[in-house]
């Protein structure tokens, strides 16, 4: 497992683990981040990416992204 930071932009995977307290999982869980999901790296930028996730896409910090584990 690496975090979503590592990935490699283009390349589909599937979200792992969420680490963090309850507020941060939960905040990503309304945003479409939950285990077992696949999700795609569109661009990268310093750490931020924006994602695909459930047909959507959505932009999240470099921290927020090192919580994702991938």
């Amino acid at each position: 497992m690496i975090p979503l930071t590592f990935a490699n932009i283009g390349q589909e995977h599937k979200i792992q683990r969420i680490s963090g307290n309850s507020q941060v999982k939960k905040h990503l869980e309304n945003l479409g981040f939950i285990v077992g999901s696949d999700i795609t790296v569109i661009s990268s930028l310093s750490g931020n990416v924006i994602v695909n996730v459930k047909e959507s896409r959505i932009a999240i910090s470099k921290e927020l992204a090192q919580k994702i584990m991938i």
